[in-house]
């Protein structure tokens, strides 16, 4: 089988795996039963890796703290992968005593900033000042005492850390300087750019230190990846070790013929911070509801995930909680079959300069659901490359109010007849197989060259 190489426009064969095998230590906190956005892309990346000469071996948490779980995730890992679960502590568990949901938001980032009790006000205050730079840092001395003596025994060379959470990467930095093994630190997310980071309460010796050890990190390992060009670039200004942009994609492992809903569905899968509260789009689906008749009686708007309190009250403001319905969190497989069914999905991004590089994963499964996308972010964000180069839908801005509402409108024109599918184009470059064939080709120490400023992708 041949795979396109993202971003390069060339191909990579697929390694033999019976004459050239390279085994690889992944070390992530999240794994199956994980749920939600974090667990998939190495998960995906180890089910590819053996197709390219590539034998992962993955070293996990045995006892984490997730927020959410997703057994559905389990029966994608491979046979016959190792799989190394060793204890970690989280003080996650003991809080979660006295405030388990403001712990559970707190955990998966959902940080809200008006209206903060004050056991919530001293939990943010605890893990940006007392975790230093998390509250999975008691897993670093344990791991790295466990992995020195099996990367020894098993003469691995290679080793791969994902964050966040950002104390993974500190196991990578110690075992780099204990073993000498090739270390790649993977970058799912940013780390003191990150928009949540202004919220956890920081004193000036927290800020101080998350930075050193960006620093550190940054500057130790032998090669970034990071999911965004914004990260990259924003990388690339503060280190010379080499930085590549393998973005997250979609698996084609779902095949379930999905019909469209009967009604106008606008979905949205994923958790609705208080942040990604796009006023101009309840704005102009309100003024659509009083415009149009028709348009009322079939508008259906579907959020599956968390949804936040102050977003409930916006769209009870605008009339609009009567056509709102939210099937809570759901599994992977569910997720999928949403966004297949949807007439138009939303992503929403915060408006701010510090989320221009997030490109959530969902997008490329909206791509591949070939559905109209509406995506209102941040001026300059990534995602609106991506979408305006496979044809996709559209991106905008927060200002953009009359191009949103005329972008709905549109869309809803189709559904009356009953042309809800876009033909998007080129997406195949950010399949998961694909990816891998990327992400393989640096592991073999196959030579990478810039594209456009951008190395690879």
């Amino acid at each position: 089988m041949v795979a396109a190489d993202a971003g390069l426009g060339r191909y990579i064969k697929p390694k033999n795996p019976e004459t050239l095998k390279k085994r690889v230590l992944i070390i992530s906190y999240y794994w199956p039963p994980a749920g939600g956005p974090g667990v998939q892309r190495w998960l995906k990346f180890v089910k590819y890796l053996g197709d390219y000469g590539v034998e992962p071996v993955v070293y996990v948490p045995e006892n984490p703290h997730y927020p959410v779980t997703d057994e559905s995730f389990e029966k994608e890992v491979p046979s016959g992968i190792t799989v190394i679960k060793r204890p970690v502590w989280e003080p996650y568990a003991m809080a979660s005593v006295f405030s388990g949901k403001k712990t559970r938001e707190i955990s998966s980032g959902m940080i809200t900033v008006k209206k903060q009790s004050p056991a919530e006000r001293i939990l943010l205050w605890i893990r940006g000042n007392l975790f230093i730079p998390d509250a999975r840092k008691f897993w670093v001395k344990p791991s790295v005492r466990y992995l020195t003596g099996y990367l020894n025994k098993e003469g691995i060379d290679t080793i791969i850390t994902t964050g966040p959470p950002h104390s993974v990467h500190l196991i990578g930095m110690k075992l780099k300087r204990k073993n000498g093994v090739r270390w790649i630190a993977d970058f799912r997310d940013p780390w003191t750019s990150i928009s949540y980071h202004e919220k956890l309460k920081l004193s000036s010796f927290a800020r101080k230190k998350h930075e050193q050890l960006e620093h550190h990190v940054l500057n130790g390992a032998d090669r970034l990846l990071v999911t965004s060009f914004t990260t990259a670039e924003e990388f690339r200004k503060k280190t010379t070790v080499p930085v590549s942009v393998i973005t997250n994609g979609y698996d084609l492992t779902f095949t379930e013929n999905i019909p469209p809903d009967p009604t106008f569905t606008i979905a949205h899968i994923g958790s609705l911070l208080t942040e990604r509260n796009p006023v101009i789009l309840w704005e102009s689906l309100a003024e659509l509801v009083s415009e149009h008749r028709d348009f009322a009686d079939n508008l259906v708007l579907k959020f599956a995930g968390t949804v936040s309190p102050e977003i409930h009250r916006t769209l009870k403001n605008y009339g609009l909680d009567r056509f709102l319905e939210l099937p809570g969190y759901v599994s992977h497989e569910e997720a999928l079959r949403l966004q297949r069914s949807a007439r138009l999905l939303l992503l929403l991004e915060i408006d701010s300069e510090e989320t221009r590089g997030i490109i959530p994963g969902k997008l490329f499964e909206y791509l591949v659901a070939r559905r109209p996308i509406l995506a209102i972010g941040p001026e300059g964000w990534d995602v609106a490359k991506i979408i305006a180069e496979t044809g996709a839908g559209i991106a905008l801005t927060y200002t953009a109010k009359d191009a949103v509402k005329a972008r709905i409108f549109k869309s809803y024109e189709k559904f009356l007849w009953n042309k809800s599918t876009v033909p998007a184009s080129g997406i195949q470059k950010y399949s998961r197989k694909n990816l891998t064939a990327k992400l393989a080709a640096l592991l073999h120490d196959v030579d990478d060259r810039q594209e456009n400023g951008h190395e690879p992708g």
